[in-house]
């Protein structure tokens, strides 16, 4: 890995790109961006963020609902190996394969919940992740801490990943439906990607933080008030399936 392995991925990644490049370009666009490609709407009023501050509520609902959700996400991959390691004290090889196999089988699970979100809506999936989170982030996350056996280790990780697909499964399509064609693109990525740096991003580095001064067990509060922060967001938001702007244009 260290010698030659770690460009393995680089190669999938080049080749996964041709593949994305050959959808998108046979994609079909929505009603309303093919109409508004009709009436040639001016550029000045694509994506630019004078635009974008006519949404203030949307954006604050991405910001909200990305939160808690981007935490936990960030929590239960690229740290948890660092948590096993560090915290759990099993070996490199054995933190490695669990969130490994931990991983596969979420990334399995994403379009099982996307399909269950087509049928009861995306709020409930949200909500559900929000009290399930809130309710189950300490109590995990201790029990991991003190746990010695890896299929343990294996089976608490599993159950946060699960409840964390409750957002990783819908949180593009309801960002999506939030936004009308004109400004899509920017409302979607310019509070998300923001959201993610600031808290996604700088997960594992407040969990080392707490834990080099002797509180890990403060991260546990940390991601769970997130993760409550959140959950007043999915209560009050609407669901978006049913109130969705994917169809919809500022000009229409």
């Amino acid at each position: 890995m260290h010698s030659w392995g770690w460009r393995i991925p680089f190669v999938v990644g080049a080749l996964l790109s041709l593949v994305a490049l050959y959808l998108r370009s046979h994609m079909d666009e929505s009603s309303a961006y093919k109409a508004q490609a009709l009436q040639n709407v001016s550029n000045a009023k694509k994506g630019s963020l004078k635009e974008l501050m006519k949404h203030p509520r949307a954006i604050a609902i991405v910001v909200g609902l990305t939160l808690g959700g981007t935490i936990a996400f960030y929590t239960y991959s690229t740290y948890m190996q660092k948590f096993l390691v560090n915290t759990v004290h099993l070996s490199k090889q054995q933190s490695t394969a669990i969130t490994c196999s931990t991983l596969l089988i979420y990334a399995c699970l994403q379009p099982l919940f996307g399909m269950l979100s087509d049928k009861i809506g995306r709020r409930p999936l949200l909500i559900g992740f929000g009290i399930a989170g809130t309710i189950a982030t300490i109590p995990l996350l201790t029990a991991l801490s003190y746990t010695t056996s890896p299929y343990i280790a294996f089976s608490l990780i599993m159950i946060a990943l699960i409840i964390v697909s409750g957002y990783t499964s819908i949180n593009a399509v309801v960002k999506a439906e939030l936004f009308p064609t004109e400004i899509r693109a920017l409302g979607v990525g310019f509070p998300y990607s923001v959201t993610v740096a600031v808290f996604g991003g700088t997960a594992e580095y407040v969990a080392l933080w707490f834990k080099d001064i002797g509180h890990e067990n403060y991260f546990y509060s940390y991601v769970t008030c997130c993760i409550f922060i959140s959950l007043l967001v999915y209560f009050f938001m609407k669901d978006t399936r049913k109130t969705s702007l994917i169809n919809a244009s500022e000009h229409s």
